[in-house]
């Protein structure tokens, strides 16, 4: 009888890059994969308002801008925020409550993507416990915004949950639900331009 196939533990991307799941190689990460993903996973599992899905793309864009803000942070910390949520584009985006009941599995795999996400883009594996802390901030800020404009929530739950945001009014952000097409192409842009800042002049990842 022969030997059982081993079961598929690697992603097809449109790239062409096969990357493996449970041993991520920065080498099979794609900024285009990341943006095409992410522009299409859609936050609070799709039960927001409007006629386009709000995207994990543009969330992320959001995160940044709030994250930039308050922080005044280098390109390097800026792009960290902006990936933030970069594994997502492979393992799509679980609401809290449904990642507290899975584990420990999901964070794993979510932690190996981040590092070879970071590693990729010349970034540390994981961000340092005070820029993590930094970006949860920004995070939590966006989900009390998109939690009372998109998602239903009363501000009154969006404040037990989230915090009540200091020094960001709702105007500041790009909160509309996009496009897809529209939200993939924004999120390049600003991960350009951000890089074009990280880099010397001339030079290309």
């Amino acid at each position: 009888m022969p030997p059982k196939a081993d079961k598929r533990a690697w992603q097809r991307m449109l790239s062409g890059r096969r990357l493996d799941l449970l041993d991520p190689s920065p080498l099979d990460v794609e900024i285009s994969d990341i943006a095409h993903g992410l522009a299409r996973v859609a936050r609070w599992n799709g039960q927001t308002v409007g006629e386009h899905a709000y995207s994990v793309a543009q969330h992320s864009l959001v995160v940044e801008v709030v994250f930039a803000h308050l922080t005044g942070a280098n390109p390097d910390d800026c792009q960290t925020a902006l990936l933030h949520d970069a594994p997502e584009y492979v393992i799509g985006d679980m609401i809290s409550p449904f990642k507290a009941v899975v584990g420990g599995g999901y964070k794993t795999v979510e932690k190996r993507l981040e590092a070879a996400v970071h590693l990729r883009f010349g970034l540390p594996p994981h961000p340092r416990p005070a820029l993590k802390n930094k970006i949860k901030s920004a995070d939590k800020i966006a989900a009390y915004f998109e939690s009372i404009t998109l998602a239903g929530f009363s501000i009154s739950e969006a404040k037990r949950f989230f915090g009540e945001p200091n020094g960001i009014s709702i105007d500041m952000l790009p909160i509309e639900p996009m496009p897809t097409a529209l939200a993939q192409k924004r999120f390049l842009e600003r991960f350009d331009e951000i890089e074009a800042a990280r880099l010397p002049a001339g030079k290309a990842k």
